[in-house]
């Protein structure tokens, strides 16, 4: 996975550790369409998706499903806000549903491509990167209620540290997430760069926390003078009683990204994807322990959608950022 950006090339040694490279001798995909899709894929329909492979023989039908989400905090809290969504999960696969704690996108991404994981939760910004190089098929976001969805990149710093609009950060130090984050690093680096000609190294000191929520306990604390962050993450530790809301304050706001992107390996079968899919659309929030964790950033239900349409913000905020999706 090569990103040209030279802040991520850190990344791209872990990603290689985690066995993102093409050392994983994949069986390469018979000459077909597959736009920017890696060469194991085919995209016949073009939707920018890896189709279902045509041969039987390598559809997957596993006894036990394997779900993650995106690793944007604390696993332990998610293994909890989703045991009754992967209750519903079983019922309607009548298979076992196992969730698996994920650390890090890297290891997320590289479970999907190696076939160990079958569900998931990629974050706004890996999204893409799970699309080409991991054969990812996403269908349905969080949404509110009334349909609408989305989150803001929000650039932090706290109360008293001499910083009250986005210049004031030259010559200090920036947090960010994770180089795959949208809101964590990519968003924000071509915002800096476009609106503030704001270059990193140069104006200012760039770090990574790993997580929105270690980006934001690090401003609360005083630890970072600014963070890039998910204001849903900000408003679900302010929720739960994390951090005081007075702890920390907005110096900019960005315009409104998709949130998580939920879907499934693109090599299942397609009765059992069809299953998974229902799964989410047919899941009632009402009472149930994912209402109790995301009603806290005002979601309420599983919205579907389409790579190719919701995704199309992101796609040209990596062209912005020289972002290649080649898995090198």
């Amino acid at each position: 996975m090569r990103f040209t950006n030279k802040l991520a090339s850190h990344f791209v040694a872990g990603l290689a550790f985690a066995g993102l490279a093409l050392s994983l001798n994949p069986v390469q995909a018979a000459e077909c369409a597959r736009g920017t899709l890696d060469a194991r894929y085919c995209d016949v329909d073009g939707d920018l998706e890896a189709d279902t492979p045509t041969d039987p023989s390598k559809l997957k039908d596993p006894k036990t499903l394997i779900f993650a989400y995106t690793p944007v905090e604390d696993p332990a809290v998610y293994k909890t806000a989703w045991a009754d969504f992967l209750t519903h999960l079983e019922k309607e696969t009548g298979k076992k549903v196992k969730f698996f704690p994920v650390q890090s996108n890297a290891a997320e991404l590289e479970a999907m491509r190696s076939g160990r994981l079958h569900i998931a939760g990629f974050n706004t910004g890996s999204n893409p990167l799970a699309v080409n190089c991991a054969g990812f098929n996403p269908f349905v976001i969080m949404a509110r209620k009334d349909n609408s969805f989305g989150y803001e990149m929000e650039i932090l710093t706290y109360p008293g540290s001499g910083i009250e609009k986005v210049e004031d950060i030259k010559g200090k130090m920036l947090a960010f997430t994770s180089p795959t984050s949208n809101s964590g690093f990519k968003a924000p680096s071509a915002i800096l760069k476009a609106e503030f000609n704001m270059i990193p190294e140069r104006d200012f000191k760039p770090t990574f926390s790993g997580k929105h929520d270690n980006s934001i306990l690090g401003v609360a604390n005083k630890d970072y003078p600014a963070a890039s962050i998910a204001n849903s993450v900000k408003m679900r530790m302010i929720s739960r009683g994390v951090i005081k809301a007075d702890q920390v304050k907005v110096i900019y706001k960005s315009q409104t990204f998709p949130t998580t992107g939920f879907g499934v390996a693109h090599n299942l079968k397609p009765e059992l994807k069809a299953k998974i899919k229902n799964a989410f659309l047919n899941f009632e929030w009402a009472g149930t322990s994912l209402e109790k964790e995301f009603s806290k950033s005002k979601e309420g239900k599983f919205l579907e959608m389409t790579y190719k349409k919701f995704w199309d913000v992101i796609r040209k905020i990596d062209t912005a950022n020289n972002v290649s999706y080649a898995c090198k």
